[in-house]
């Protein structure tokens, strides 16, 4: 009784885990932070520089470019919330976190993700009235509509995000302190736990269903509104150009949901023929791997934005 007692803890402020980064492969983390530690920094300038240049740049205040400068404001917080943490363990295996700043990271982690969701869903319905209404585009997407989606997305994703530290502190933690990963997330805080976490499984099962399978749906309603319209186009030649406005959103989606949907079907069907630290390498790579290539495909595939990038490079050269 005084063994189990012991460990028991009463102040969840006393609790500190340890992250081990990722599982099986410690040997090579000092290797696996070199891409990370890249991805990471061009991730930071690319979204820094994309929004620097939208804000500084009249011609591109349009509200394609202002949902684009929200998700590169989401990406640099994305990767932010999570990487530094992972090359403190890779480079000096610091991996000792208190349960209140796991649960903070844990936190923001979650309200990133599903906030950037909502953004792509706010740019996939942008794409739609730009094709599907152009004559109203921007009496539609005034402003003040752009910034209540924007707000939207920032309520909802609080909302649905903040029970779940609610849902963590009601558990029981007695003495599991090691943590498999390289950052916090709300099922590997439950597990640690001592009692029943079904209300945590179910919850972020309704989480996952009321925020990313929701905008993956509406998203998928919006594209195939917008090919409609677009097979109705005569001109072969407009039909193009009206699919290629469309071409830098859909590859950003693709790399923002695609690694999340096959960890997720991973861990459910695959069983134990994945190993752990595949599903831990991932992880790391889909929150540092989109917002490191974001900026990059709307810098080359967007024709206003490559062309400013040039002005400035250019200039800068021109003043050195």
């Amino acid at each position: 009784m005084t063994s189990s007692t012991s460990l028991n803890y009463t102040n969840l402020r006393d609790i500190w885990y340890t992250m081990i980064g990722i599982p099986g492969l410690e040997d090579t983390h000092i290797w696996l932070s070199i891409p990370i530690c890249s991805m990471y920094i061009v991730a930071v300038v690319g979204n820094t520089s994309l929004i620097l240049l939208i804000s500084t740049e009249r011609s591109l205040h349009e509200p394609m470019y202002f949902f684009l400068s929200m998700l590169a404001l989401a990406d640099i917080f994305l990767s932010t919330v999570t990487i530094p943490k992972v090359l403190a363990i890779f480079w000096f295996q610091a991996g000792g976190i208190s349960f209140a700043s796991c649960v903070s990271q844990m936190f923001f982690l979650h309200f990133v993700f599903v906030t950037e969701s909502g953004i792509l869903l706010s740019m996939a319905f942008d794409r739609y009235v730009a094709i599907c209404y152009p004559l109203r585009y921007i009496n539609i997407l005034t402003p003040s509509v752009i910034r209540k989606m924007g707000t939207a997305s920032v309520t909802r994703s609080f909302f649905i995000c903040f029970p779940l530290i609610f849902l963590v502190y009601r558990l029981t933690y007695c003495g599991r302190k090691i943590i498999h990963h390289s950052y916090c997330e709300h099922m590997g805080i439950a597990r640690l736990a001592c009692d029943s976490i079904k209300v945590n499984i179910y919850y972020g099962i309704v989480v996952a269903l009321f925020s990313i399978c929701l905008d993956v749906v509406l998203i998928i309603v919006s594209y195939v509104l917008i090919l409609c319209a677009v097979f109705r186009i005569p001109s072969r030649d407009a039909q193009l150009k009206a699919l290629s406005t469309c071409g830098s959103h859909v590859c950003v989606i693709l790399l923002f949901y695609t690694p999340v949907f096959f960890s997720s079907l991973a861990h459910r069907f695959g069983g134990h023929s994945i190993p752990e630290h595949v599903h831990i390498l991932l992880a790391n790579l889909y929150v540092v791997l989109p917002p490191s290539l974001n900026p990059i495909i709307y810098g080359v595939k967007t024709k206003q934005i490559k062309e400013r990038f040039v002005q400035v490079f250019s200039l800068n050269k021109a003043l050195c």
